[in-house]
């Protein structure tokens, strides 16, 4: 506790930005590589950036591809929901392997492992090695959960919806930027003179080899968090390490993460969803070239650079007026629009409609995806990788659903299975108004009125009163000092009013 009190003495000179007393940056500055918090937010876009644009390189390429392997509807349904299916159990695994081991090692780790596969698809030769290359380049989806851990590892509660809607969202971007990047290398490729069937699987080598080097570059620049990496904080003892039962015990057991988990499903499931079947469904329903159904789809995913991000900001000032509440609220707002949106681009019947309705629906359902994970952060604090994993894997989840039961095989057209899964959002989005945390409040109720009810008995309630003894919880009773802002600004302030000592602020 001594080093702690030491260290936060002399945080002025040791960082670039304002920080708390957990050494989080309380200001967000979007142009600035200032290490460890904005170097830390560059790096994990930027990684998680190069895995979607391996694992969604295909689909723009899929009207060549499938006459190449001679694929069927159902061949290019199972792909896709191979590509995202991979990913549900890495996401969780990840999760914990962040609580453990840290989002350097993590992040970088599965990054190289997945690498192969994006230069295996280069030699795909029949339906199944094309399925299983999508499989395990699927995994590197993944990353998402080590992205949101460090950001919510380097930021502070009042900008963390911010750097985690910003990081996903850029990273996100890689689902569009692939519809466009893939048809150039390939058009570049065959204009050099190499012919169709081969063009396409030597364009596979630029995304592998911009994945490989995102993971070399964590490794080498890299920081897992403020005051430095696990493995040096934990050899010095300034960082205890944690067991894993007890990590994975209390995020499973928080039903917080599970409703989040199945809402993230329906909208960062849709948008997998639509990344994988968007460009062949303008391609075959309205006649457009390869090119210009690629410029389309792209634009869907290219959304990301403002949607997701406007999401984490909004999540930031709700929660800077009403606390919590006013998290949830625009969650289940923005959210069920998207589902709105969703029916009626299955419903519309003109290119032009169908463009302008389906970048609308974009914004709304990406913009929810960066406000589900500006809640993420305050459900646990020991547990804050695993509730990341579990929400992440919710969201392949539910894209892997959505495929299976609307867009494989011809059961649906495709203008139909959207309509349908339009009305999923809407539905899977519900369970949000029981999401209540007892400090804050929930949708329709607010905090409990009992005694308990303080930010400090919630987080502390993941230590057992042996560990709290080893002063194991230090960290978490910061968290929850700094998470006080999540009342809202009226309530907020009635306690400082109240209290004798306010909070200090760094």
């Amino acid at each position: 506790m001594e080093i702690s009190s030491t260290i936060t003495e002399t945080e002025p000179q040791k960082f670039a930005l304002p920080v708390d007393s957990e050494h989080k940056a309380t200001e967000f500055h979007l142009f600035s590589a200032a290490a460890p918090h904005m170097r830390a937010f560059h790096l994990s876009w930027i990684s998680f950036f190069s895995c979607f644009v391996s694992t969604f390189a295909a689909p723009p390429l899929l009207p060549i591809i499938r006459d190449n392997l001679n694929l069927t509807a159902t061949d290019i349904g199972n792909a896709g929901v191979a590509s995202v299916s991979g990913a549900v159990f890495a996401r969780i695994a990840m999760g914990t392997a962040c609580d453990l081991f840290g989002p350097r090692l993590a992040s970088a780790s599965l990054i190289l492992l997945t690498a192969p596969a994006v230069y295996f698809t280069s030699i795909a030769s029949s339906p199944i090695s094309f399925l299983l290359v999508r499989f395990f380049t699927g995994f590197s989806l993944a990353t998402f959960v080590s992205a949101q851990f460090w950001m919510s590892s380097m930021f502070s509660g009042p900008v963390v919806g911010t750097a985690n809607g910003v990081a996903a969202g850029w990273g996100n971007l890689g689902g569009g930027a692939t519809q466009l990047i893939m048809p150039l290398v390939f058009s570049l490729i065959r204009d050099i003179g190499a012919v169709k069937f081969t063009a396409w699987r030597i364009a596979f080598f630029i995304p592998a080899l911009f994945q490989t080097l995102s993971a070399f570059a964590i490794l080498i620049f890299g920081q897992d968090l403020p005051d430095g990496n696990y493995q040096r904080l934990q050899n010095s003892g300034n960082k205890q390490k944690d067991k894993f039962s007890r990590v994975f015990y209390h995020g499973i057991t928080n039903y917080r993460g599970w409703i989040l988990a199945l809402t993230y499903g329906y909208c960062f499931g849709v948008e997998l969803t639509v990344d994988n079947i968007i460009a062949e469904y303008f391609y075959d329903r309205f006649n457009l070239k390869l090119h210009t159904a690629g410029i389309i789809a792209a634009s869907f995913g290219l959304a990301n650079l403002v949607s997701r991000p406007a999401g984490g900001v909004l999540s930031d000032m709700m929660a800077k007026r009403f606390g919590m509440r006013g998290r949830l609220w625009a969650l289940w707002a923005v959210q069920t629009l998207g589902g709105v949106f969703c029916i009626i681009l299955g419903q519309v019947g003109s290119l032009t409609a169908s463009i302008v309705v389906m970048i609308v629906f974009s914004v709304f359902v990406q913009a929810a995806c960066g406000l589900t994970f500006g809640v993420v952060p305050f459900v646990s604090r020991r547990s804050l990788g695993v509730i990341s994993g579990m929400t992440g894997g919710g969201g392949n989840v539910g894209a892997v659903l959505t495929q299976l039961i609307f867009f494989k095989g011809s059961k649906y057209s495709k203008e139909t299975g959207i309509t349908l899964m339009g009305i999923m959002i809407v539905c899977c989005t519900l369970p949000i108004f029981l999401i209540y945390f007892p400090q804050w409040g929930g949708m329709f109720c607010g905090p409990s009125l009992e005694k308990i009810a303080t930010e400090e008995d919630y987080y502390l309630s993941e230590w057992s009163s042996k560990e709290q003894g080893k002063g194991l919880h230090q960290a978490s009773l910061k968290f929850a000092d700094n998470s006080r802002s999540e009342r809202g600004r009226r309530m907020h302030s009635q306690t400082l009013s109240s209290n004798a000592t306010p909070s200090a602020n760094v």
